[in-house]
């Protein structure tokens, strides 16, 4: 699960480095806590159809704090093993 902010909005992939090819993303424009709770939710559901169950947490270089935390909550909570 790699996380990407950038100025505009919060982008949540999931990667398979075996096969380097991805497999769901979502994302939303805006950085704040209740955007980066739905980018997170969504992309537990988006895991969920495609019967993924755990992923590994790729913050991106970024701290673990603020946003980035919420959508690793948010995924937690929708049923990702983080």
């Amino acid at each position: 699960m790699s996380v990407f902010r950038s100025n505009t909005g919060l982008y949540v992939q999931l990667i398979n480095d075996d096969k380097r090819v991805t497999l769901v993303s979502s994302s939303v424009a805006g950085k704040t806590i209740a955007a980066a709770k739905q980018v997170g939710t969504a992309i537990a559901q988006k895991a969920k159809q495609r019967k993924v169950t755990s992923v590994v947490f790729d913050r991106g270089g970024y701290r673990y704090h603020g946003a980035i935390r919420a959508i690793a909550d948010a995924a937690r909570e929708g049923g990702l093993k983080i």
